[in-house]
């Protein structure tokens, strides 16, 4: 058997740009010991109140400067300016000052981001772009089924008390007064957005002939917006405590 690298018909390739490599040396790795204990641990996490798909119906003129000939495509994303949960109807929960949630108004409001290309009269012109914000606001009436968890509501009371006149049991003090306020402060709901499906027609609301330009996109969009509503709350669990087991048998004490 020959060895290649005395052939002299083998040219040797040298690489032109070198590079110093340090070959990596395998380490040893095993799986680190566990440690188990059975706790019921009191979460303060945010949790889902409930999760709803909203119709929103808008129709809106856009203007294209320069005027087009043809739209070519559309992107379109929901972007969220408020989602505010207004209650409207409460349940005591017992042994606290705090109520469930079990109706509440669900106001929301927002804009959809609209990117439409599109060409222009220009027989090889290039493609424009315009860009429009189409607002949309409502809200929804949320009813006791429709929530996955209630919000939670801790209420606020103010109280006072007066006093006889000390000289004159017949009368009152008008310059003395006790005072009692209670002040509850709450976990705000907020709303995450989830999901927009669009459902659009566009067209020039003048019909125009083919090559002939229009200035205005009239727009009819259905969208279909998905997004929770969580509240701060907090809730108990069951489960395992997991600990990193000894492995040097080192303990305090």
């Amino acid at each position: 058997m020959s060895n290649n690298s005395n052939d002299p018909s083998i040219q040797q390739v040298n690489p032109p740009c070198p590079v110093n490599a340090t070959e990596q040396i395998p380490l040893n790795d095993q799986a680190t010991p566990l440690v188990t204990v059975a706790r019921t641990p009191t979460l303060k996490i945010p949790v889902v109140v409930a999760e709803r798909t909203l119709q929103i119906v808008v129709e809106a003129d856009i203007s294209l400067s320069p005027a087009a000939t043809e739209i070519k495509r559309v992107h379109k994303n929901a972007f969220l300016n408020q989602v505010k949960l207004v209650p409207v109807e409460f349940a005591p929960i017992a042994g606290t000052n705090f109520f469930n949630v079990t109706r509440a108004k669900l106001f929301v409001s927002g804009f959809i981001r609209k990117n439409i290309e599109y060409a222009s009269t220009e027989c090889n012109g290039t493609l424009f772009d315009r860009i429009a914000d189409v607002p949309f606001s409502g809200f929804a009436d949320l009813m006791a089924g429709d929530f996955i968890l209630f919000p939670i509501l801790a209420a606020s009371s103010a109280n006072s008390a007066m006093f006889l006149n000390e000289t004159n049991q017949l009368a009152p003090r008008l310059d003395k007064f006790f005072f009692q306020n209670l002040v509850n402060y709450n976990e705000q709901p907020f709303g995450e957005l989830v999901r927009a499906n669009f459902f659009e027609l566009d067209f020039s609301p003048t019909m125009v002939e083919p090559e002939q330009a229009f200035s205005t996109l009239r727009e009819k969009i259905v969208m279909d917006l998905t997004l929770k509503v969580l509240q701060v709350q907090q809730i108990q669990v069951t489960g395992n405590q997991v600990i990193p087991g000894s492995t040097t048998g080192i303990t305090l004490g």
